[in-house]
């Protein structure tokens, strides 16, 4: 169970019972989103347009951005591999513990990584991160809010990064994928001042598609578009994600309201009763909470059918932390009543 990459594999994991190693959206796949879906069945014989022209364009009135400045993709994974093929980085900066696919994808061009540690007493990103971007370095990549640890980096200092990333001539990648479950501010009104940033969205944990894998990218930097065009194979995005994409961008902001309020109420449930078990539990901001328990709890966890996300293989982690999804109030009562039969509080 410990050697998994990611979340939500059912493969390895066995009989599971309620999936809480995935950072999904608790309201499920919207229902504007499925019927686009069934509609497309039909349509399968013809070829998706591989410029994705519609979704861009969709995406661009979204996000108030030109459409020429967004790219699209597989999902945020093959975006990130293919940022790193075009960018091809001597040196990356990360921080720790953090998403693995930054690292993994920096390495398999042949890119060293350093890595920024976050202290555990709150894994909140500070100005002492601004240190380490000297020259040579050439991607500094910011996940907001961080995965795992559900914690915002302050936005005023994200843009002091991108400011001291242009001054060592290095790119600075903002992973914005999980922040529409949060309050935080997004960067993409900040592209014109900040050349060299990359915005990185996916529609995978808003609207619980994850298997659809469909993200998108948004940079101001021609010469980084076009690179990033010419490296991209046709048809990367299915005609079946792309409808789903507008299907979904065409529920408006209530959708994310409704997001908000419902991650908000439960992550703060979850949260408390993580912490009444006896949970070491950091203040998350995000659709998931990460704890630390006296021992580890995932394979206790996999036998009474609750799959939970295995922390061990994030730099700086072992296998006492877990990170817990945000789910409906009956799903995450059955995780805390197993919990307690697991786990009960130190008599310390």
């Amino acid at each position: 169970m410990s050697g998994s990459e990611h979340g939500g594999d059912h493969w390895s994991a066995g009989p599971i019972e309620l999936d809480f190693s995935v950072n999904l959206n608790p309201l499920g796949l919207p229902a504007a989103v499925r019927a686009a879906l069934l509609d497309q069945v039909d349509r399968f014989s013809a070829y998706p347009d591989p410029q994705t022209r519609a979704l861009r364009s969709a995406l661009a009135d979204h996000h108030r951005v030109s459409p020429e400045r967004v790219v699209c993709g597989n999902g945020a994974a093959d975006l990130i591999h293919r940022l790193a093929q075009v960018v091809r980085p001597a040196q990356a900066l990360v921080l720790a513990p953090t998403f693995s696919e930054y690292e993994r994808a920096v390495r398999l061009v042949g890119g060293a990584v350093a890595h920024h540690r976050l202290e555990p007493d709150d894994f909140t990103v500070r100005a002492d991160l601004l240190e380490k971007i000297q020259p040579g370095c050439r991607l500094v990549v910011v996940c907001q809010p961080n995965n795992p640890t559900g914690r915002l980096a302050d936005p005023a200092l994200l843009v002091e990064l991108a400011r001291r990333c242009q001054a060592v001539d290095a790119l600075l990648l903002v992973d914005e994928c999980f922040l529409p479950f949060s309050q935080g501010d997004s960067l993409l009104d900040r592209l014109d001042d900040c050349p060299n940033l990359v915005v990185l969205r996916a529609f995978t944990k808003l609207y619980a598609m994850a298997g659809l894998r469909l993200g998108y990218l948004v940079t101001a930097q021609r010469s980084l578009l076009e690179r990033l065009r010419a490296w991209t194979p046709p048809w990367t995005v299915s005609a079946v994600a792309e409808a789903a994409g507008l299907a979904a961008l065409g529920l408006g902001p209530a959708w994310i309201e409704d997001t908000r309020r419902l991650v908000a109420r439960q992550r703060q449930s979850l949260s408390a009763g993580l912490s009444a078990l006896g949970l070491t539990v950091t203040a998350s901001q995000a659709n998931y909470v990460l704890a630390r328990a006296r021992f580890p709890l995932t394979e206790r966890l996999a036998h009474q059918g609750l799959l939970v996300r295995d922390c061990s293989n994030f730099v700086g982690l072992d296998a006492r932390w877990h990170r817990f999804a945000v789910r409906p109030a009956p799903e995450q009562d059955r995780l805390l009543a197993v919990l307690a039969q697991l786990h009960r509080p130190s008599a310390e």
